[in-house]
Parts: structure tokens; sequence; C-alpha cells
């Protein structure tokens, strides 16, 4: 349904149920009537159940129905510390950052600790979490409930003091693994890790190890493995760019040479990504990106065949687990648009590295990847990365953000959910033997 806002009387609701019924939508139909029943009672939690109605909707990803929901849940109670956070990331998915941010100010203004909890688990885990920003570890299939109660703390709005507050827990999870976010951060943390008596896996300062200018000093000496020189700056705009030569000069001084990748500070999955092959393209992209960032040298890593190859390995307990490989004829290789779904053969040969990476890589390049675990010295993390042509592992990222989700059963990606569950199964043994 359409509209900018909902009802706050509940004759408005059964009018809005029948039309929703009308149109075939029965599940908008019982929400509706469920608004009206609560409203007429003048129910003290309708705030709540209706800010239900709106996370229904969130779950889903039907976000512009969701915030009509929450919208009128807050009306109603603006103490609702999930709306509020939920309504966040709505608003930061449609690109509105400055109502995010009031979202999100107000969700942690009134609560910095939400304890998901069901059933009887088996441990309780304070998730450290970025309540301002992304840059949390995707924990949902490590860390799932009922097996675990989860106790999610958004550190970065909570003071000291809060901390000896916290619920009784069995260990801790940094999940805060960008360490772009964690670096503003690192003081705090490591407060929290020097008082806190339980285990803490993926500690603050080896996040700190994994930012990309620093990883190839990180990586330095593996055999079969190489990274790209890449260079932070505060401020991608204040590159010296009077003239081109003064762009050579600088770029010289600072070991770079065309082509170049620029990215912002922070980000994933090619947000903000410009390829750049010419000192007037650098120049303009530069420009375009005030605020901190990285250039990296860029290498073209395409097979012989043709196609880039996306490699995502992660690594728990230091140990490696194939979890995908993307093939796409783009040198910024996604997975979900480099036709992997299209294309049986991509699929085949995915398959054939999740049931055996070490055959599909080779010896040389797996042992690569297993010191390069070591190396990082993480409970959990992951690495993107091609394959050049002599074998050698390039590596593209490594770091505690990669994500890690199941597929859905019977779908065209299930063939990934035997090497998924594997690393689940991995987390959760580092659980025990930590929680024990």
């Amino acid at each position: 349904m359409t509209g900018i806002g909902l009802p706050a009387d509940p004759a408005g609701h059964r009018d809005l149920a029948e039309q929703s019924r009308a149109q075939g939508d029965e599940l908008a139909a019982l929400a509706h009537l469920l608004a009206a029943q609560v409203l007429e009672a003048g129910d003290a939690h309708a705030g709540k159940c209706l800010a239900d109605v709106g996370t229904g909707y969130f779950m889903k990803n039907e976000h512009a129905t969701a915030r009509r929901w929450y919208e009128l849940a807050l009306r109603l109670d603006c103490g609702l510390a999930v709306a509020w956070q939920n309504l966040a990331v709505v608003h930061a998915q449609a690109g509105d950052h400055r109502q995010a941010e009031q979202c999100r100010d107000r969700a942690y203004g009134l609560q910095r600790v939400f304890v998901e909890d069901a059933g009887q688990p088996r441990r309780r885990v304070v998730l450290l979490c970025s309540g301002r920003t992304s840059g949390n570890v995707p924990f949902d299939l490590l860390v799932p409930t009922p097996d675990n109660c989860r106790i999610k703390y958004a550190i970065d709005y909570a003071a000291p003091a809060e901390d000896a507050t916290l619920p009784a827990s069995d260990l801790a999870f940094n999940a805060i693994g960008e360490p772009d976010i964690a670096e503003p951060l690192a003081e705090r943390l490591c407060l929290f890790a020097r008082h806190y008596a339980k285990p803490l896996l993926n500690p603050p300062e080896r996040i700190a190890a994994t930012r990309r200018d620093r990883l190839p000093a990180l990586l330095d000496a593996i055999a079969g493995l190489q990274t790209a020189r890449c260079l932070r700056l505060d401020d991608l705009s204040a590159v010296p760019a009077s003239t081109p030569g003064a762009l050579v000069q600088w770029l010289d001084a600072n070991r770079l040479a065309l082509p170049l990748l620029v990215r912002p500070a922070a980000s994933h999955g090619g947000a903000g990504l410009t390829r750049c092959t010419e000192l007037a393209g650098l120049d303009t992209a530069l420009r375009a990106k005030p605020g901190p960032g990285y250039l990296s040298a860029y290498r073209d890593c395409r097979s012989p065949d043709g196609y880039y190859r996306k490699y995502r390995v992660l690594f728990v307990d230091r140990r490696p687990y194939p979890y995908h490989l993307a093939i796409s004829p783009h040198w910024m290789v996604h997975y979900y648009s480099a036709d992997m779904l299209v294309e049986p053969w991509k699929r085949e040969e995915e398959a054939r590295f999740l049931a055996d990476p070490q055959a599909e890589l080779g010896a040389p390049a797996w042992s690569a990847l297993t010191a390069l675990g070591r190396r990082l010295d993480l409970d959990y993390a992951g690495i993107d990365f091609a394959q050049l042509a002599n074998g050698t592992v390039f590596v593209f990222e490594a770091n505690a953000t990669m994500l890690a989700h199941r597929e859905r059963p019977g779908g065209p990606l299930a063939h990934k959910n035997s090497s998924i569950q594997r690393i689940a199964d991995a987390f959760e043994h580092l659980l025990q033997k930590h929680s024990a």
C-alpha cells in the first residue's frame, strides 16, 4: 500500500483493512484490524503492538510500509528504542543519513543494551556493536538464537560505567569488525577489554591491524601471496591537483602509479569505488570523494578464459573455510551481478571449489591462505582474493566484516549450505571452547 502516513484512529484502520482485503492483501488487512483493536481498547502497549507490525514488514524488506507503522507506533509511544533503531536502518538505506543519525541517537539515548533471549540458551554472549554506523560482523549465522542469549551492546553510545551493569555473560564477541569504524573507538574498546573478566573474541588491537593500508605489512613475506600498495588519506580531495604535473609528482612521492582504485574509508561491496586509468579521471574521483579514503594499486586479475574470479574464504579460530566464488566478465566482481544465478557452469565451478578448495586452488595457494589465517590471528575473519596465472593468491581485502549467511533450501544457491554449515559448526565449537 502507498501513502505518507497511517491514521491513529480505529475507524481509519478499519477502512484500510477493507481496502487491503479488496486488493487481495490479507496480511495488510489483518494488520489494520489489529491496529483498530488496540487503538479502540486504549491498550497501554498499543505502540509496541504496532511496532511489531512494522518489524514484520521490516523483516520482509518492505521498508516503506515498515516506516509508516514505526512512525505510527512512535506517535503513541516515543520510548520504543527498537522502533527508532530499525527506522534508522530504513532511512539509511533510503539515503537519508541525517534522519538515520537522528533516529539512532533517539534509539541509543533510550537504550544501549538489547537482550535477545528465547528458550534455554546454552550460553550468554555480549556482542560489542557500533550503533552509529555499519561495520559490525554479521553475527546471525555465528551466534544464533535460541542457542545463544545475545546481549547486544551499543558501546559507542555507552559510558564506561555502564560496562559493569551489563547482564551476566559467559563471553564477549567484538563485532565491530571494520577497522575504520573501530579506530575512533579504540580507547573505549580497550577499556572494556581490560576490565571484562571473561574471554573476548576478536580483540580490538587485532582488528586495527587489518586496515587496508596496514594489510601489506601484516601479511608481508607469506609465501604464495601478494597484496597491493595502499595509501590512506584523511581527505581524498586534499591531494594536490593544481596542475597534472603536481599530481604526478605527488603520486611519485607516494610510490603510486596509474591505474589506481579510489574508495571512501569504511566502504565495502564496491560502494564509492572508482578505477582510474588517466590523470583527469583520478583528479575527478578525488574531488568527488571528500573525507577519508584509500588509494590502492590496481591489478588486472583476469583468468586465462577472460573472466574475473573473486574467491571468499572465512577463518574461524584461524582455520580457513571456503564460502563462495563469484565469476564475472567485469573487473568489479559482485556475486549477484555476476550472473551466478543464470549460468550453471559458474555454480558448478563454485561447487567444486566449496567441495575441495585445495584441489581447485592448488596446495601452495591453500597453504598461503592457512598462513594468512594464522597471521590475522582473529577468531573470525575472511578474505576476498583472486588467483593469478602463476597460482599466487592476490588479496583484495582481509578483515572481520565478511558476510556469511545461509541460502534458501532448494534454491539455486542451496549447494553452498553444506559449506556454510561447516562455518557455523566451527564457530559453535569455538564458543563452546571459550565458554566452558
